[in-house]
């Protein structure tokens, strides 16, 4: 893939964008025997010869795979940890590692690069890529419970709230929901750690499964379990810019069906009933100006 000839080198390790921009302009840097010194020339580090002062650079090239993690597989790599890597499952000698982990014993896509700015494009709210899942949970959600998902919950003082929540078929490629379980369709642009597991148990329908099957326009399809594959070069241009069937989330301030942020809802406060402020008659119905006795005196003469 063509990147700027700065780029490159800052990738490579030989110098930061700026310094790499001076040793271009200086007449330092050859792509296939050509001294180059314009700042916005290009080259594929996998098809052309980079020379930096008479010597080649070796510039780790991008990867970009889709893995259907299985479940008690850990998505990034931990030296410490017992559980099995999914990196292991994908036979490539660069540094992956996942763009958007998955949890131990949850399942589907996962976006193994070595591509820094695409992982934070693809994992950073303002970009607002969706993430689709199903959810087997165990009974059956009602509509008031699909409203919450969407209206979003309180746990442990941060706001949890899915895109779009819906009731899936029973049958579904994955398997089929048993007696009082059921398949839920969440659809999230911010991926909060294990937070549909959480928004579903504090309703009480706790996750038997979670699957994730889609990231903005990269589906998972017939993808086995274990299974991955490389991405396009039109795949990744779509997760770069944003296009491509529901690549991200637009968001139009004013649009009539777009939905409130959990956090700008409003909640409804009950109208005043007529007479609620109205002071209560008194029942005394004695004179307002009588003396008042005095006890204290009228106990002592009682006393003597």
């Amino acid at each position: 893939m063509m990147e700027r000839l700065q780029k490159l080198l800052a990738q490579a390790g030989i110098a930061s964008r700026r310094h790499a921009e001076e040793m271009i302009s200086a007449g330092r840097v050859r792509v296939n025997g050509k001294v180059i010194t314009e700042l916005g020339a290009q080259a594929d580090p996998d098809h052309d010869k980079i020379l930096v002062d008479n010597q080649p650079i070796n510039v780790e090239t991008k990867a970009y795979y889709i893995l259907n993690k299985p479940r008690g597989y850990i998505s990034d790599r931990d030296d410490t940890a017992e559980n099995k890597t999914a990196l292991d499952l994908v036979p490539d000698g660069r540094r992956l590692f996942a763009a958007g982990r998955l949890d131990l014993m949850s399942e589907g896509m996962l976006l193994l690069t070595n591509d820094g700015e695409l992982a934070n494009r693809l994992t950073h709210p303002r970009y607002e890529h969706e993430k689709e899942y199903l959810a087997l949970v165990f009974g059956s959600p009602d509509d008031k419970v699909i409203e919450r998902l969407e209206r979003g919950i309180l746990y442990d003082g941060e706001w949890l709230r899915a895109d779009s929540a819906a009731r899936a078929g029973r049958s579904q490629p994955f398997g089929e929901a048993g007696r009082d379980e059921t398949w839920l369709r969440i659809i999230l642009h911010e991926g909060k750690k294990r937070q549909i597991r959480h928004m579903c148990a504090a309703l009480g329908h706790p996750v038997k499964r979670l699957i994730r099957v889609r990231i903005g326009p990269l589906k998972l399809a017939n993808l086995k379990v274990g299974e991955w594959r490389k991405l396009t070069r039109e795949e990744v241009m779509q997760l770069k810019t944003g296009s491509g069937e529901s690549g991200m989330r637009r968001v139009v301030s004013g649009a009539k069906n777009a939905k409130p942020r959990a956090s700008n809802i409003k909640r409804e406060i009950p109208k005043r009933k007529a007479g609620w402020a109205k002071p209560r008659k008194s029942s005394f119905k004695g004179k307002r100006n009588a003396p008042i006795k005095n006890h204290k005196s009228k106990i002592k003469n009682q006393k003597s």
